[in-house]
């Protein structure tokens, strides 16, 4: 089969690969329909993200069609359309128990990290009963990949983890997918408002569609003096990172208002400083998570009820055998106005 390799920093190539097969009893081998790429693999060929090896396929979310079980596996059978959750679940673990999949002990993040992923022809799906989810009949499954990770992600780790409440004021640092995705989600608890803070004019352009009450283009360096002009003078009660540098936590540390909360989503790789000097006596609350996908349920039947619309976030699709070129245009995404992409087989 045909698989997208991680070969160290800076180094990827598509290359034939065996197909997987079941290895324990709970697994199985799903043909993949539609992928996407995440800016984690983009992170991954940065070498920020230390537990990818080289020789692995990368990828953590997509749809596609069930071909073979273990025998351990009850939910699904051959020929089940299924969503693909990022994160593998045994639902057994210590963790699992407190609803933590994200530190599933056999399980958590591993697909396109520490086992093979999705951006393949199949990939072997580990504990399926719980870390695959049938699609309905009649499902956009096109939609459906943005609820592998980004969806989830952007309402775990930035709407629920951001403490966002009914008329608050909410800063969102970064307008990529994954800050897009916690714009379309934040909207179910009614902040009165919504700033979406990024360099690129077209993301801040699709944040105002997307629902944002207000933008800023922090390319010309007062992103801060402009969210403290339209909060007068306090600051916002939730910011959230959605990038993962230092600058823009930096900035989440300047915006956040006395009581407020400031939950990262973003990927770091490097060092970022906390300034407590500033804000040791400010009642603030940082908080950090990795998705669960404890939600992903509930936004299954939010998309399928048409309440948020998650294809409004692809823009741009290719075959399987031009990943290459969708790495590309998805890397140089300002130049591109690209949001996620789309690979198909």
């Amino acid at each position: 089969m045909k698989a997208l390799l991680y070969l160290g920093p800076g180094r990827k190539s598509l290359e034939e690969r065996p197909k997987p097969d079941v290895v324990a009893p709970t697994d199985a081998v799903v043909k993949i329909t539609k992928t996407t790429i995440c800016g984690t693999d983009l992170h991954i060929l940065k070498g920020d993200v230390a537990s990818c090896m080289p020789g692995r396929i990368l990828g953590h979310e997509g749809v596609g069609i069930v071909d073979k079980i273990g025998p351990g596996v009850t939910g699904f059978k051959p020929g089940d359309h299924v969503l693909i959750s990022c994160i593998s679940a045994c639902g057994r673990c210590v963790y699992c128990r407190k609803q933590m999949y994200s530190h599933c002990i056999s399980g958590g993040w591993i697909l396109g990290n520490t086992i093979d992923g999705t951006q393949a022809e199949f990939v072997r799906i580990p504990h399926a009963d719980t870390s695959l989810y049938p699609i309905p009949a009649g499902a956009d499954e096109e939609a459906l990949v943005m609820l592998s990770d980004i969806l989830p992600t952007g309402f775990e780790c930035g709407v629920l983890n951001g403490k966002i409440q009914p008329g608050s004021t909410v800063a969102i640092v970064g307008a990529g997918p994954i800050g897009l995705a916690t714009l379309l989600t934040a909207q179910f608890y009614s902040p009165a408002k919504l700033i979406v803070i990024d360099l690129d004019s077209n993301r801040l352009d699709v944040a105002k569609r997307l629902g944002a009450t207000d933008t800023i283009n922090s390319s010309f360096g007062k992103a801060s003096e402009a969210v403290k002009e339209m909060t007068s003078g306090l600051g916002v009660d939730t910011a959230i990172e959605a990038v993962g540098i230092p600058a823009t936590f930096e900035l989440c540390q300047e915006i956040i208002a006395p009581g407020g909360t400031i939950a990262n989503v973003g990927v770091h790789g490097t060092k970022v400083d906390l300034h407590l000097e500033t804000l040791w006596d400010r009642n603030i609350t940082i908080t950090t998570r990795l998705v669960d996908t404890i939600s992903t349920p509930m936004l299954l039947k939010t998309v399928g009820a048409r309440k948020i619309d998650p294809k409004r976030l692809i823009t741009h699709r290719f075959k399987f055998d031009h990943i290459l070129e969708a790495y590309d245009t998805f890397t140089h995404a300002a130049d591109n106005r690209a949001l996620k992409v789309i690979i198909e087989a």
